[in-house]
């Protein structure tokens, strides 16, 4: 049995399922997105390491990591409650609120990919109700919560695992595209440890009402890698 931040019993099988799906290998499509750094770092905004840490605190703190938090909280909640016009109305905002149209592709596609591997691989009649509910995409934040709250994930313990798995793949675009070294990208994850465990416990504790995002610098970066040249990736 593993110990959650919530101080409750988690199965070890759950700990496992949990480390599969926000694994870097799991298909979601991650590696294709850079969240609008690849532009970011073609402007000169963000040219090293300190800068990169920089970027993704605000991201995590005031941009899409808080809004991505309060979604997974409001959809792990509902899906506990077996409120489905809770979770249609969670559904619905999240696939409203992305700030560019990149952003929106991003989230709404590793949100179907994700909710295709774990209805293959790990089906429950939970989340085939919940999917049946809504006729508009499930983004990445609201299946992953909704989908540990019908395995038993505990709230803050899947939420943390969902931010720290969103920083290490946009610290993984700024190894290419700065580029960092390895070991620069792990010192950067390090750093953002104690971050990101502050805000999975602060977003946790939210509702739908806190929906917000203040991050206009990196928003703009999205709309502008829309018409970037060169890319290597799609955000």
């Amino acid at each position: 049995m593993a110990q959650t931040m919530e101080g409750a019993r988690m199965t070890d099988a759950a700990l496992l399922r949990l480390m599969t799906w926000l694994s870097p290998s799991f298909p979601v499509g991650a590696f294709s997105y850079s969240h609008g750094l690849e532009y970011a770092v073609e402007a000169g905004m963000v040219a090293d390491a300190d800068a990169l840490a920089a970027w993704l605190e605000d991201i995590l703190v005031h941009g899409t990591g808080r809004a991505d938090g309060v979604l997974f909280a409001a959809s792990w909640r509902a899906c506990k409650a077996g409120d489905d016009g809770a979770w249609r109305d969670v559904a619905g905002m999240g696939a409203a609120f992305a700030p560019s149209a990149e952003l929106a592709m991003e989230t709404r596609n590793q949100g179907a990919a994700f909710l295709k591997a774990v209805r293959d691989t790990w089906p429950t009649e939970t989340m085939r109700r919940l999917e049946n509910t809504v006729d508009r995409p499930i983004v990445y934040p609201v299946a992953v919560g909704a989908a540990c709250a019908a395995h038993n994930i505990a709230l803050r313990c899947g939420l943390a695992a969902y931010l720290h798995g969103v920083m290490a793949n946009i610290v993984s675009a700024g190894l290419r595209l700065i580029p960092l070294g390895q070991t620069e990208g792990l010192r950067v994850m390090k750093g953002l440890e104690t971050r990101i465990l502050a805000q999975a416990e602060a977003m946790a504790g939210t509702s739908l009402e806190d929906l917000a995002s203040s991050t206009p610098l990196a928003d703009i970066c999205s709309m502008r890698h829309e018409t970037q040249t060169t890319r290597l990736f799609r955000s």
